[in-house]
């Protein structure tokens, strides 16, 4: 009888390959995301394992790299030894720990993808990746192409359909063999005949093309996410991930009739001891245990200190805030909060979501397209378009069509392409803003009018703006969410965030990734603008929650790249609020200017103690630079993330390393608002965490290496130097600072409470029980800390006795460009 192994299914076969791909969308969709996704049905430390076995990754540090750590005293022989009580018998303890300290890698590496590519190469000399993969990949970037090229290719209905619009107008072949220009003409060719042909055995069909595409991960695995997603192009195609398959394999067949002959023997026969089954159970060799116990070590030694810090609550939180601003969750934003709050009394911040619960497409004027400004999952179901804008009607003349034209091009190039390469020559001494600056003040006109209310028009099946309704529930959602239900401040500022960046292909990476990576304006804008309206107030009312007439929002867009802000909309504030927006202001620029000087120690050639304005004006000079590889540091430093009233983090210095989302228990006793919070943050957070883990491990395989080779392709994704496979994850200029942690997750409720949470949403609690995250939970009444085991959580005591008090931010900052440790901070 034949097992299941031996029958071959396509569908299923090409579902499951998708799956195991590298799920990177096109640049301008840079969304962050677990690299290992594939393997979340298993543990943490098992799924690690299975990846470097079976596809050759680097899952963890090296040894030599931990004993460094722990000879720093970044792993502490304290937490080992705890670690080592949690998970070896008492037998075994001293010897797991005289291995841990002494033993060091065999330097033997075993991978089992790519063994009927070597077959080729060694059995019959034959490399087929460097034979087909520069026409594979020249076809699949001009099919792609989304306004680099100035003609597309023939035929969107399909890769293949394209190309033998081609092959059968061309006067030349572009095949060697007659016999693959039938079989590309005859829409009845299947994939598991030319597997037949190509490799005989059925059994070896599935392997075979696990093999063929790891071979090139990036153009398979964007091929896949396109047949999932195809609003991912704006210039639509049809991708059809099978056709990309059965191109591959019409040109390796190609190849073998050409270099073999039409009677080779299939591949299957001459390599026999190619195990069929890529995914045949992994044993986790002792070094993998020893790397494991290492990684358990190295973040326990960060996180005890952190709980100890957030259990040590402080009572600084304002009775009767003068001024409130809301943030982003994101990481880069809790020290511009830090600073807000210690620069001024009455002074509170909040963080959510940076789409601020605005779920909608956003249509430039004039564009053909909509952009979504909410996050990746979600599938907006409503427009905001931009009406009266002023700035958009400026025009670039480098950016003309004439530019390609064949005699304006040349005039073009001889004139302006002239005066072009003296600017930027000049740039590199002196670096300006131009107009291949990429700027987040720039994704929306401040001037121009929004489409809020909804009157009636429908477009592409959404609905243009939002009815009265709609506005309550988001804005109702908003408030609860964060625990801002009372206490209104007389302005409250609702800040979205963005990046500027020069010569910078991971742009969209930068800016808000609640907002789809798109900087968060309009949401902030049209949330404020909905907030100020009596009918709204009335109806939060209704809801239980009282806004004071004499309260005001404001919309506002932090670029933090340059380390600016401006807010919206600020003609509509009466003569005593403008007077308290001018005073803000004062508050806002000076918290920007340390925050900028902060940040600033992580620069090369950036003198961080100097005098702040200066510096902040170095910071702004360096965003617009050409030969900057790095804009900013992103998210190189995430580690946590803090569910919860300001007031357990508002004392503890952690060095820019925690998303913090607001959040209050008192008001939420069964956790119904803490469910949707961590149905949000823990797949986000946590994508964006594991993504920078793995790019950091492996920058070669799973992050994209130097960003200094990359090339743009048909604005999808990015290549080395002119041709070869996309590169997906992250460059090595965004994660080289980065100490690769899992994610710890802190949320302040009665354990009893979050567990329930868990118990009700089985997919959210996967990411906790099979460790890919850390959960932490800190007792809102009695301040007790409990650690979730995966089943049930467990008071928790920290290791860390005490930590350090600073006083003087700007001395600690200024002491190091390394990662600070764990400080609590005096008033």
């Amino acid at each position: 009888m034949t097992t299941k192994t031996q029958v071959f299914h396509e569908d299923e076969v090409l579902h499951k390959l998708a799956h195991y791909l590298p799920s990177q969308a096109p640049l301008k969709d840079f969304v962050h995301h677990n690299t290992l996704h594939a393997f979340q049905d298993m543990s943490f430390h098992e799924a690690l394992s299975n990846a470097t076995t079976i596809f050759g990754y680097t899952t963890y540090l090296s040894l030599p790299e931990y004993h460094e750590l722990y000879k720093q005293g970044k792993i502490q022989e304290e937490i080992l030894n705890a670690v080592l009580e949690r998970e070896k018998p008492l037998s075994e303890r001293e010897g797991w720990k005289t291995r841990l300290l002494n033993e060091l890698p065999t330097g033997v590496k075993f991978e089992r993808i790519s063994q009927f590519r070597e077959c080729w190469k060694s059995r019959h000399s034959i490399n087929l990746d460097k034979i087909v993969h520069p026409t594979l990949f020249q076809w699949a970037g001009s099919f792609l192409d989304q306004g680099v090229s100035i003609w597309s290719m023939p035929g969107q209905e399909g890769l293949i359909e394209s190309i033998r619009l081609i092959e059968n107008n061309s006067y030349r072949s572009y095949f060697r063999s007659k016999r693959t220009v039938e079989l590309l003409n005859d829409p009845a060719t299947t994939i598991s005949q030319l597997l037949k042909l190509i490799v005989g055995s059925e059994k070896m069909f599935e392997r075979y093309l696990f093999d063929m595409s790891f071979a090139h991960p990036g153009w398979s695995g964007m091929m896949a996410v396109l047949d999932e997603n195809v609003s991912g192009l704006l210039d639509k195609r049809t991708v059809i991930f099978s056709d990309f398959i059965r191109l591959e394999l019409l040109l390796e067949l190609d190849t073998l009739w050409d270099k073999l002959g039409e009677g080779f023997t299939p591949i299957g026969s001459t390599c026999q001891d190619v195990d069929p089954d890529l995914f045949a159970p992994v044993v986790i060799t002792p070094e993998f245990e020893l790397c494991a116990l290492w990684q358990e070590a190295y973040e326990w030694s960060y996180f005890d200190a952190v709980l100890l810090g957030l259990a040590s609550k402080g009572s600084k939180t304002t009775v009767s805030p003068a001024m409130q601003a809301i943030f982003c969750i994101d990481d880069r934003e809790s020290s511009l909060r830090t600073y807000l709050e210690r620069e001024a009394h009455g002074v509170e911040t909040f963080g959510t979501a940076g789409f601020f619960n605005v779920v909608c497409n956003f249509q430039p004027e004039n564009s053909r397209f909509t952009t979504k400004v909410c996050p990746a999952p979600i599938t907006p179901k409503h427009i905001i378009r931009e009406e009266e804008a002023t700035s958009r009607n400026r025009k670039e003349s480098h950016f003309s069509k004439n530019t390609q034209g064949f005699f304006t091009g040349w005039l073009i190039s001889q004139t302006l392409g002239f005066w072009s390469a003296l600017k930027m020559v000049g740039s590199i001494f002196f670096p300006t803003k131009t107009a291949s600056v990429v700027s987040s003040f720039d994704h929306m006109d401040p001037n121009a009018k929004l489409t809020i209310d909804f009157e009636g028009d429908v477009q592409d099946g959404c609905a243009v703006g939002f009815t009265e309704e709609e506005m309550l529930d988001a804005t109702t959602g908003l408030l609860r969410a964060m625990g801002l239900v009372d206490n209104f401040a007389p302005l409250v500022y609702l800040v979205g965030h963005g990046a500027s960046s020069v010569n910078n292909t991971y742009y969209a990476g930068y800016d808000c990734g609640a907002c789809c990576g798109r900087a968060g304006s309009v949401n902030a804008r049209v949330a404020a603008n909905i907030l100020n309206r009596d009918s709204i107030r009335e109806g939060l009312k209704q809801r239980g929650i009282t806004i004071p007439a004499s309260t005001k929002f404001l919309g506002g867009l932090h670029d933090t790249t340059r380390d600016e802000v401006a807010f919206f909309d600020t003609d509509a504030l009466d003569a005593t609020q403008r007077k308290m927006h001018e005073a803000n202001l004062v508050v806002f620029n000076k918290s920007l200017q340390k925050n900028a000087k902060e940040r600033s120690r992580r620069f090369l050639l950036v003198n961080t103690k100097m005098d702040e304005k200066r510096l902040h004006q170095k910071v702004k000079r360096r965003s617009v630079s050409l030969f900057e590889p790095r804009p900013e540091w992103n998210h190189a430093t995430n580690a946590l993330c803090i569910v919860g009233k300001r007031s357990i983090s508002e004392n503890v210095f952690l060095d820019r390393r925690a998303f913090l989302q607001s959040y209050d228990a008192g008001i939420d006793p069964n956790g119904d608002l803490l469910k949707n919070i961590l149905g949000a943050v823990t797949p986000v957070c946590g994508g964006i965490n594991l993504e920078y883990y793995f790019s950091r491990v492996d920058n070669q395989r799973l992050g994209a290496g130097s960003k200094l080779p990359h090339n743009v392709m048909g604005l999808i994704g990015v290549v080395n130097g002119m041709e070869g496979d996309l590169r997906t994850g992250l460059p090595a200029q965004m994660v080289n600072i980065h100490d690769p942690l899992r994610l710890l997750m802190v949320v302040e409720h009665h354990p009893e409470v979050v567990l329930s949470v868990l118990n009700a949403n089985p997919a959210i609690k996967d990411w906790y029980s099979k460790k890919w995250l850390v959960l932490a939970v800190i007792d809102p009444v009695s301040q007790e800390l409990f650690v979730f085991n995966g089943a049930s959580f467990e008071a928790f005591q920290p290791v860390t006795k005490e930590l350090p008090i600073v006083g003087n931010l700007s001395d600690l900052v200024t002491s190091t460009d390394r990662n600070i440790s764990v400080h609590l901070m005096t008033a």
